[in-house]
């Protein structure tokens, strides 16, 4: 694992606003704190990670501690729900977080984050800690975003924006329960924006007021709840390794006793070694709780509508309890973005050799120079395959390129790109973690091969250009 100091974050935040993939939200107005838009490559590098979690989850489920495959399927349900759904889940009453404001400076602290702020008058201060300041007493403050629904704004027209994705699922389950032949024990998951009024939003996208989630509630027999709560957590943790994580900048994280919310039997993160966290500190990526009968329950309840599931094979009567994985789509972003960002030192040449980290504040080794490059799983990198004419004077090689061009993007994210010497256009793909890049020389007029620059290790080969669609796939797909 290599190491990494806070200063990795600015460069890392600079690179993703210089090359597109996220930019602070309503930018020419001043931005708006807590909210961010992803640009072309943003959301290319999302929705891979949405669609691997989605595929390893309904398309293709994993296989159960008895060897067969599990039972998940799909949901999207609707942002704003009827107020009475947080009335029941208890976020209405409970969902808050401590406050306190600085009557000197004006400004708001989460009271179990004061220790890491920022004084606003002293930066090198914790609230508190300035002599002008003066802190207010802890308050709850409820994280829903309220809206109104209809024609007129008042208390009967008031809902909210869903502080999270679960809630949906549970509403839904009779309805998935009569309409897709499922039978315990199965999965219902689903992708989607969740909202919640952060007191300090911070470290770039990893706590933001608008993100998304990747959740999934497993409704299974009371009696073997224990036993898939502790096959998710393993599950789950794998899965992230999966995807070309350092297991050494993960770890799974057992919640005390009293951290637990009053439904939940147990609770157990997946943590990453974020840039911004000091050396052997982790932050939560994902979480994998026991929540019991607690939720469908209360909508049982509240919502006057019977939700006990008839097992046929126990011929009983019960309340499924559920486990729940729920991880940001948002935070998974940062992560394959911090796991791949790298500053190296390369041989000039750029046709092989030895790849070195660069040190900070130094410069490179006679023969080097410095690159900076996005080292993503291939199945994960925003653009999977760049195309080159060696020289853009030169209409035959134009015209070549762009028919191999237009051949791969009919199967991958592919870029064009005749501007500069090749060098540059090889960085410029690096820093965006393309893990090939094809180019058309006066060799493939010839014969009909093509140079394959691989990025991480900057070696080129030659294919032909029949065989580039089944290189690609067994490079990329595996």
């Amino acid at each position: 694992m290599e190491s990494r100091t806070k200063t990795f974050m600015d460069p890392l935040v600079a690179l993703c606003k210089r090359k597109g993939f996220i930019f602070p939200a309503s930018e020419i107005y001043g931005g708006i704190n807590g909210f961010w838009d992803f640009g072309p490559l943003g959301v290319e590098l999302k929705n891979n990670l949405r669609d691997a979690w989605w595929r390893d989850m309904v398309r293709n489920p994993p296989v159960g501690p008895d060897g067969r495959q599990l039972q998940i399927v799909g949901l999207d349900s609707a942002i704003i729900q009827n107020p009475r759904v947080w009335e029941a889940s208890g976020h209405v009453a409970g969902f808050t977080d401590p406050m306190v404001d600085c009557r000197t400076c004006k400004a708001r602290f989460r009271a179990d984050h004061v220790g890491e702020m920022e004084c606003p008058k002293k930066p090198s201060r914790h609230p508190g800690e300035h002599d002008a300041c003066e802190l207010t007493e802890p308050r709850g403050f409820n994280l829903m975003f309220r809206t109104f629904v209809g024609a007129t704004s008042g208390e009967d027209n008031q809902a909210y924006l869903r502080p999270e994705t679960a809630q949906g699922i549970f509403v839904n389950y009779k309805n998935i329960i009569d309409t897709s032949r499922v039978k315990i024990p199965f999965g219902i998951a689903q992708v989607g924006k969740a909202f919640r009024n952060e007191v300090t939003p911070r470290n770039f996208i990893f706590r933001s007021r608008e993100f998304e989630q990747m959740e999934m509630e497993w409704f299974c027999h009371p009696d073997e709840a224990e036993e898939w709560y502790d096959y998710w957590v393993a599950a789950r943790l794998n899965w992230w390794v999966s995807l070309g994580i350092d297991s050494a900048r993960l770890q799974r994280r057992d919640h005390d006793a009293d951290e637990l919310a009053h439904y939940s039997t147990a609770c157990a993160d997946v943590e990453y070694s974020y840039p911004f966290n000091a050396p052997g500190e982790f932050g939560e990526l994902e979480g994998i709780a026991h929540r019991g009968c607690f939720d469908l329950t209360q909508h049982a309840e509240h919502g006057k509508t019977k939700l006990e599931y008839f097992d046929q094979e126990r011929n009983q009567r019960y309340i499924p309890h559920v486990i729940e994985p729920a991880s940001g789509l948002t935070r998974g972003v940062l992560v394959l973005l911090s796991e791949a960002y790298r500053e190296e030192w390369v041989p000039k040449s750029d046709d092989g050799g030895e790849i070195r980290p660069a040190v900070h504040g130094e410069k490179p080794p006679d023969g080097y120079e410095a690159r900076t490059v996005l080292r993503f799983t291939p199945r994960l990198a925003p653009t999977k395959v760049a195309v080159f004419p060696l020289l853009k004077n030169k209409p035959d090689l134009v015209h070549r390129a762009e028919e191999v061009y237009a051949q791969l993007r009919g199967h991958w994210s592919a870029f064009y790109d005749e501007v500069g010497a090749i060098g540059r256009r090889y960085r410029r793909q690096d820093e965006i973690g393309t893990p090939f890049c094809v180019t058309i020389d006066f060799e493939t007029l010839e014969n009909g091969t093509v140079t394959v620059r691989d990025r991480d290790t900057m070696t080129q080969v030659r294919i032909a250009i029949d065989e580039l669609d089944g290189f690609l796939r067994e490079k990329i797909a595996g």
